[in-house]
């Protein structure tokens, strides 16, 4: 059985068709190049936004395409997470879903009239600075201080693990601007040009190595205040509000990566030869697929509904964790086993099931680890 997906119109249909073509255009030619250096040249946010896949929920007035509608979202997720150089694409995506957010619901008009208008052209690169080298999820543990000095925050701390940080203008970081665990978190907009800002080494990773990944130093940066997000110790507010989109993304990225990575295991062992016949004549072959196939069905309809939910504005930060360990962990298991049926094959590089492998690792992880999200249902459940 295939799922009728009710979930889109003709307009979605239509802009997946743009995201292929954008994807052939310019993320193919170049994402080994780019994969090699660590990172994607900045023309791609520029480019992106041309073809109107940056900044589409930009309201119009300030360049952006003016939806609100998170479908598209969903659309553009599934179409790189299919794709075989998705990771070249990983920081639009995040733009979009993660950090633009921020600059729509906690900016004032001034800060609007600032900043959205470069987003929406691809000029102003943004990333969001949250984890530092002794604080992941636990965000009552962040430690970069901002202390306040007449009309600035002098901002002084470590991020790690930022993605688009080597060439992000826009930085929304969390800061400490008291010591209370929570009401103390701030949001602050660190412009890259900032004297005392420094860019640590490009971090190597397992994979997603078209996405550059950094640990950011402030020393003594000045911060205007005018660059502060919403009011001062509303950050964890801030953050939390954002975090169910986050989460949603990574998960329909992560039902959708799953699905393009048993597309091309069909593809293969319908192929592959051993023993005078195809593997995916095999019992065990066939039995294998089979269960994946139809688990990644089932959350396939899960996920749709949960979207369904976000666009109508009624999905839970629960629901967001439940979707985000679920199908990230599947996605993981999913991969491992079509590796185990490209045999030797499967280790090497040069097979897209290798890199898939290494890809989907960081998934359990980034967007609050596996076991955050269980500790976030379980709480709901009163255990």
């Amino acid at each position: 059985m295939v799922l009728s997906r009710k979930l889109y119109q003709e307009e979605h249909e239509q802009f997946r068709e743009i995201v292929r073509a954008f994807v052939e255009e310019y993320a193919r030619p170049n994402v080994e190049r780019w994969q090699q250096e660590g990172k994607v040249d900045r023309w791609l946010f520029t480019a992106a936004a041309e073809a109107g896949i940056l900044g589409f929920s930009i309201p119009e007035e300030f360049g952006g395409g003016g939806s609100d509608d998170f479908r598209f979202n969903a659309v553009m997720g599934e179409e790189l997470a299919r794709h075989p150089v998705s990771d070249g694409m990983a920081g639009i995506a995040l733009s979009n879903d993660i950090v633009i957010p921020y600059f729509l619901d906690l900016t004032n008009d001034e800060q609007k009239s600032r900043w959205l208008p470069g987003i929406a052209r691809g000029e102003l690169i943004t990333a969001v600075a949250m984890t530092e080298p002794g604080t992941g999820s636990d965000l009552a543990g962040i430690r970069t201080k901002a202390v306040r000095d007449g009309d600035d925050y002098i901002v002084n701390g470590s991020k790690i693990f930022i993605s688009n940080g080597q060439n992000a203008d826009l930085v929304v970081t969390a800061v400490r601007t008291s010591d209370d665990p929570h009401k103390g978190l701030s949001l602050l907009v660190i412009e890259g040009s900032s004297e005392g800002f420094f860019r640590g080494k490009n971090l190597e990773k397992i994979g997603l190595h078209a996405q550059d990944t950094s640990e950011l130093i402030f020393d003594n940066v000045r911060v205007p205040a005018a660059n502060l997000l919403g009011a001062e110790g509303a950050g964890f507010l801030g953050l939390m509000k954002n975090l169910p989109q986050e989460r949603l993304s990574i998960a329909a990225a992560g039902v959708a990566a799953s699905e393009g990575i048993l597309e091309r295991t069909i593809t293969y062992v319908k192929e592959r030869q051993a023993f005078g016949k195809s593997i995916g004549s095999f019992q065990n072959t066939r039995f294998e697929l089979v269960e994946m196939h139809t688990a990644v069905q089932a959350s396939r309809a899960y996920i749709d509904e949960c979207i369904t939910q976000h666009t109508a504005g009624k999905l839970s930060a629960v629901d967001a964790a439940a979707a985000k360990w679920w199908t990230t962990e599947q996605l993981v298991n999913t991969v491992n086993r079509c590796l185990q049926l490209h045999g030797g094959y499967g280790y090497m590089l040069e097979y897209r099931i290798a890199q898939d492998y290494l890809d989907a690792r960081i998934t359990t992880i980034y967007g609050g680890t596996t076991e955050i999200m269980k500790e976030i249902v379980g709480r709901d459940l009163g255990l």
